[in-house]
């Protein structure tokens, strides 16, 4: 069991008391795992939060468990299908429409090492979800966000994106797959979004961050196979919670002292380096561009 570890086991027992009154968070996949943690603290902090989730009964079931453990009802939950660009299109509607401001977009949904699928519009699942469908979203949020400034916009990625590359051929991993390789890839685009993001927005009061939660217990696991769950139960004491898991995310979201960073990657809540693929500014204006081209959008 995690608890017969120190508290300070993990370097991420960062706390602090900033508040959120009159703040308004939009998180994905906040139904669940680390995205419900997070919606749990920054409903504490007193925000407005949007729950973004595919599944309508497990959305609505988080939202009345997230308001019970806060004290917080301002709390609200509104669909969205990362794997859908129509679903995209209609929760951005629902948010410029109906919100006067967005202080805080966390894009933390994700699907990990699935097996080989596609989204509504052909993306292969990994990169579809995990990067497109984000990268979709926060563009037709950006205005809205811009507006609200100082503003954050951040995307939960993991230590898996060292292990990647970006295969601007065969970006939907036609020719071949391997799931792993699939996932490494789109925690990569992560990171290389984030960092072109940061460009874009200077001098606007956006900042953009990416992180690494740690390896996390969450349902994410549910598409390794015999011999990896295996593995996984042998390292699980050493594997965080979701609240210990959702604390990086809280930290770039929050922490004062990041207001003047962007573009950064982070782990334990605390700067860390990412790999040399993640600094690669030329691949990362051509995943850019390419995912624009994709996507049917001009985003310069």
């Amino acid at each position: 069991m995690i608890s017969q570890y120190p508290r300070n086991f993990f370097r991420a027992s960062w706390s602090s008391a900033e508040r959120l009154d009159g703040k308004t968070v939009v998180i994905t996949g906040a139904n669940t795992g680390i995205g419900k943690e997070t919606a749990i603290d920054l409903a504490k902090r007193g925000a407005k939060v949007i729950m973004a989730c595919r599944d309508m009964e497990r959305g609505q079931a988080a939202v009345k468990e997230v308001i019970e453990s806060s004290g917080n009802e301002n709390v609200v939950y509104v669909k969205l299908d990362l794997a859908d660009i129509k679903s995209i299109k209609e929760f951005a509607e629902v948010i410029n429409k109906g919100e006067p401001n967005l202080n805080i977009l966390i894009n933390n949904a994700g699907v990990m090492v699935c097996p080989y699928g596609k989204t509504a519009d052909g993306f292969e699942m990994q990169i579809g979800v995990n990067h497109m469908g984000h990268f979709l979203l926060t563009h037709l949020l950006i205005d809205l966000i811009k507006k609200s400034a100082p503003a954050r916009i951040v995307t939960v990625s993991s230590m898996a994106h060292s292990w990647g590359s970006i295969n601007l051929e065969d970006i939907n991993s036609e020719k071949s797959y391997d799931k792993k390789g699939a996932y490494s890839q789109s925690k990569l685009a992560n990171v290389l979004f984030t960092r072109s993001l940061a460009k874009r927005l200077e001098g606007t009061g956006v900042t953009t961050y990416s992180l690494h939660p740690g390896v996390v217990q969450t349902d994410l696991w549910r598409h390794l196979n015999g011999p990896q769950q295996v593995v996984m139960k042998m390292v699980s004491p050493f594997t965080k919670t979701s609240t210990q898991g959702a604390q990086t995310t809280i930290y770039c979201a929050v922490e004062p002292s990041l207001e003047k960073e962007s573009g950064g990657y982070y782990s334990d809540c605390a700067p860390a380096n990412c790999s040399a693929a993640g600094k690669d500014d030329d691949v990362a204006q051509k995943l850019w561009e390419l995912s624009c081209r994709l996507l049917s959008i001009t985003w310069e």
